[in-house]
């Protein structure tokens, strides 16, 4: 999994994905001769810092975001989230601005409701610092932060490999509300007809989603897709006997929120591991349901 760890030291906070796409770009173009099918690749003026992956005839498309959570340095020492990581005080920040590499410590103040860094000199505002990566890995678990949404995209990188048929859309802003989802969606739809979308992001362990028992299929969040859509989905993974849990939440969003609320008769569904520890330095999820997610995509995106 040497591709997840790679992904999950890439910087890409929401609003600056640029060199997540430039990474793909390179891994695209060293990779994919050896896949089954070479995509059309879209990206560039009209599409911000999103990528297209388009294969074959599509009839069916994998958004996967690329950002990340982190936190913005505001004015003197102060710092403001990006999305919404875990606050754990003495927790260890990169980035770098125009004076070089930053490596400082997170400062959490309760009881002033002010998060600050801890760093030789001030850092110039607006600079981005995200967590610094620790990836580990057992022969059970892979663990690192930024697990969400890295493993989503190293899932689609994955099922690219023997793709005919279908789009893949790597999209950004997913952890601070969305934004690009929108206009890739009115893209696909108006250039290939498609209005069938699975979500390829990662979801949290609860006391019905446990670790090590297969990919969840969401019946709802926040919001909640069309039925009928998402029984042909659990349908197809029993028929394919690939393990899976239906989660059923009441808060908590994704990238099919964008295609819900806009004006195209979008059928979505959330596909993802469960992980443990969301959004903090520490993300941890199960190898078993990591290849069960890869699985049912693979399965997924020849059978819709």
């Amino acid at each position: 999994m040497k591709l997840l760890k790679q992904l999950c030291q890439i910087h890409a906070p929401s609003g600056n994905e640029v060199q997540m796409k430039e990474f793909l770009l390179r891994y695209l173009q060293e990779n994919q001769q050896q896949w089954k099918v070479q995509p059309q690749l879209m990206h560039g003026k009209g599409f911000q810092d999103c990528l297209l992956l388009v294969f074959g005839k599509p009839r069916t498309v994998i958004f996967a975001h690329m950002d990340s959570i982190g936190f913005m340095v505001r004015y003197g020492k102060q710092l403001i989230r990006i999305g919404g990581p875990v606050l754990e005080d003495g927790t260890t920040l990169v980035g770098e601005d125009s004076q070089g590499k930053i490596e400082c410590t997170l400062r959490v103040d309760e009881e002033e409701h002010q998060l600050t860094y801890e760093f030789e000199r001030e850092i110039e505002r607006g600079t981005e610092l995200v967590f610094k990566c620790d990836y580990r890995e057992t022969e059970e678990t892979v663990q690192s932060c930024y697990l969400d949404n890295r493993l989503g995209v190293w899932s689609a990188l994955q099922v690219a490999k023997t793709l005919e048929d279908g789009v893949i859309a790597f999209g950004c802003w997913e952890e601070t509300g969305g934004g690009s989802v929108g206009y890739l969606a009115k893209y696909i739809h108006e250039q290939f007809g498609v209005t069938q979308a699975l979500v390829a992001d990662i979801t949290w362990v609860t006391e019905g989603v446990q670790a090590g028992h297969g990919v969840a299929i969401s019946l709802r969040d926040s919001l909640i897709p069309r039925r009928s859509f998402v029984q042909k989905i659990i349908q197809i993974a029993k028929e394919a006997q690939i393990p899976f849990q239906i989660e059923v939440e009441d808060a908590g969003g994704s990238d099919g929120k964008e295609l819900q609320r806009g004006d195209i008769p979008w059928d979505w569904c959330f596909i993802g591991a469960p992980e443990d520890h969301v959004h903090s330095p520490n993300e941890l999820v199960h190898k078993h349901d990591i290849q069960a997610m890869v699985d049912l995509y693979k399965v997924l995106m020849k059978r819709l």
